[in-house]
C-alpha cells in the first residue's frame, strides 16, 4: 500500500511539473518546492531519451522538464538547462501566442550515420498522452539550415519541439519520430523516479556537517 501511494504521489508531481513553464527556474518563475535540487543527478542523456532509427538516421528526443533533466549528471544538466534559458524568449513568445499557461519543450536531435545525404522531416514528431494526440505547436531550430530537412553524413541537426503542457510526463507517452512510434518513455519513468529518490538522498547527505 505504501509503495502504491508513493508511486501515485510521484506521478501526480510529475504531471504537475510537466505543466510548468519550461526554463522557469528564475526569479520571476521560481521552481516548486518539490522540484529536486540541481547538481546531484547521475544519469546519462541516453537514459532519459527516447530514440528511434530509420535506416541510417538516428533520432533522439529528451523532454526538457526540470524534473527530468535534474536527474542527469551535472555537466549534462547544465548544458540542457542553459539551452532552455538561451531560448526562453522564443519559448515565451510561443506560449503567449497560443494563449497557454505554459509550454512543454523537447530537445530533438537527428544524426546521419549512413553514407551520403539523409532526409528528415523538420517537424516529424508527435506525442500521444492520455488518449490524445499532440503535434508540435512550433519548432525552434538550433542549427542553420535545419528547416531544409537534409543532413550530410556524420552531421547532426537539432531543434526544440514545443508542445502543449497537457502531455503528462509522469505517465506513458507514445512518441512518434519520423513516422516510427515507440513506447520507450514507459521504461524511462521508473528510472527517473529512482534517480529522483537518489538525488534527494545525495542532497541531504551533502547538507550534513
Amino acid at each position: 500500500m505504501a509503495l502504491t501511494c508513493r508511486r501515485t504521489a510521484v506521478l501526480a508531481v510529475a504531471a504537475l511539473v510537466a505543466a510548468m513553464p519550461v526554463g522557469a527556474q528564475d526569479a520571476s518563475h521560481p521552481a516548486p518546492a518539490d522540484t529536486i535540487p540541481a547538481g546531484f543527478g547521475s544519469l546519462r542523456r541516453d537514459e532519459v531519451a527516447v530514440s528511434v532509427q530509420v535506416q541510417g538516421l538516428t533520432i533522439r528526443a529528451i523532454p526538457l522538464d526540470e524534473q527530468v533533466i535534474r536527474t542527469l549528471a551535472p555537466d549534462a544538466y547544465r548544458a540542457l538547462h542553459a539551452l532552455v534559458a538561451s531560448r526562453s524568449r522564443a519559448l515565451e513568445g510561443i506560449r503567449s501566442r497560443t494563449g497557454l499557461a505554459a509550454v512543454q519543450a523537447w530537445h530533438v536531435a537527428f544524426f546521419n550515420a549512413q553514407q551520403g545525404e539523409a532526409r528528415y522531416d523538420p517537424r516529424g514528431m508527435q506525442l500521444r498522452s492520455g488518449g490524445r494526440d499532440f503535434r508540435p505547436l512550433d519548432v525552434i531550430a538550433l542549427v542553420a539550415g535545419y528547416d531544409d530537412g537534409r543532413l550530410a553524413q556524420g552531421r547532426t541537426a537539432d531543434a526544440i519541439f514545443v508542445f502543449d503542457p497537457a502531455v503528462q510526463l509522469g505517465q506513458p507517452v507514445t512518441v512518434t519520430l519520423a513516422g516510427v512510434a515507440t513506447d520507450a518513455w514507459a521504461d524511462v519513468i521508473p528510472r527517473v523516479e529512482r534517480e529522483r529518490s537518489a538525488v534527494w538522498s545525495r542532497a541531504a547527505a551533502a547538507r550534513k556537517p
